[in-house]
């Protein structure tokens, strides 16, 4: 069994970090199974360096297609093109992707046109707001895909709903958990936190980068004007991410307490979550770590693909109207805050589920 993983952006190599070990952990006890690893390119990342594949202890991919840059559809043709070239130098049995960026859509296609079988993990989670790029490589991706390995229930029921056959189905958890749980023990005290004199839980973790939030100056400005002045004084750590340094230089927002820094490796940046009083976001994976962290987690956004950290979880949807945190910040300070709890099969365990569906079919 020779299989194609592709990964296209940093957060992609953390979901595919476990699966690689599982399959490495199979070939040891003789079972048939090998993996190339494509990385697209479609992120260009200076700190996914040595180092970062030293944290996560995953190989360097065999193959980089430089996607990166460009439109939407400069990068998917790109990735078209470059990926289909690989795949008839490098043929598979079966290619696997996860998440939901351009990459995964586009390899996806390439597979199924060159009559591959393709494993989508993380499939059928839906946001169902079709502005945002991601749900349409989800639709495109789950629309063609083969098998299909679920984070909850929920995913299950989208994916029936939308014509999948419940035999292709498999709920196996979220190998997003097994990489956080596998790496809590050797997370790392980022030199920022000596430095700037935090203390556990007396400080905010701010990420920001979806375009409703950070494109429009006007809107950036109210959002960061709220936080800021809702957080009671207490510092808020802001990794900037490069959509969000560009705009934000212009706007001459400045405060004591707001911190701006470098984006940090994976390993510095959960020691920081894992020890914040709170985390404010528009992300998606970040609401996920939180909730097995047992952090509350403030969602600046109006929908979500991830329903079960709000069900289940310790996160809330904030929305992107700048009136809303007030009330939300003054709901976590009030210590009303609710406590959560981590949905079904995130025990880290799930990339070894994966392996042996894949082994089985």
């Amino acid at each position: 069994m020779k299989i194609t993983i592709i990964a296209g952006a940093r957060p992609n190599f953390m979901k595919i970090a476990p699966i690689i070990h599982a399959i490495q952990k199979a070939i040891s006890i003789g079972k048939k199974i090998s993996f190339r690893l494509v990385h697209t390119g479609q992120h260009y990342d200076a700190k996914m360096s040595a180092t970062f594949f030293e944290e996560l202890n995953i190989p360097h991919p065999n193959v980089n297609l430089e996607c990166g840059g460009g439109t939407q559809a400069e990068q998917t043709a790109a990735i078209l093109v470059n990926f289909e070239k690989e795949l008839i130098e490098n043929p598979a049995d079966l290619v696997l992707v996860v998440g939901d960026v351009t990459s995964t859509m586009a390899c996806s296609i390439v597979a199924k046109k060159l009559q591959t079988k393709v494993a989508h993990v993380e499939a059928g989670i839906r946001s169902f707001d079709l502005s945002m790029p991601e749900e349409i490589n989800r639709m495109v991706t789950d629309s063609i895909t083969d098998y299909y390995f679920t984070t909850s229930e929920i995913a299950n029921t989208n994916l029936i709903k939308e014509g999948a056959n419940s035999s292709q189905i498999f709920y196996v958890g979220n190998v997003m958990i097994d990489t956080l749980l596998k790496n809590i023990p050797n997370l790392k005290k980022p030199q920022l936190f000596n430095k700037l004199q935090l203390t556990n839980k007396n400080y905010f973790v701010l990420t920001m980068h979806r375009p409703a939030n950070v494109d429009e100056a006007n809107k950036l400005k109210l959002l960061m004007s709220e936080i800021v002045n809702n957080t009671n004084d207490l510092p808020i750590i802001f990794p900037i991410h490069p959509r969000t340094a560009k705009i934000f230089s212009d706007l001459g927002i400045a405060a004591p307490s707001l911190k701006i820094v470098e984006p940090l490796g994976y390993l510095e940046f959960n020691y920081l979550v894992k020890n914040a009083k709170a985390v404010i976001t528009d992300s998606g994976g970040i609401t996920e770590e939180t909730t097995v962290m047992g952090v509350p987690c403030l969602t600046l956004r109006d929908n979500t693909e991830r329903p079960e950290t709000i069900t289940l979880g310790t996160n809330k949807l904030v929305g992107t109207n700048p009136d809303n945190i007030k009330p939300a910040l003054e709901e976590l300070f009030s210590g009303n805050w609710k406590k959560g709890s981590i949905p079904n099969l995130w025990d880290g365990k799930t990339a070894e589920r994966i392996v042996e569906k894949i082994l089985e079919l």
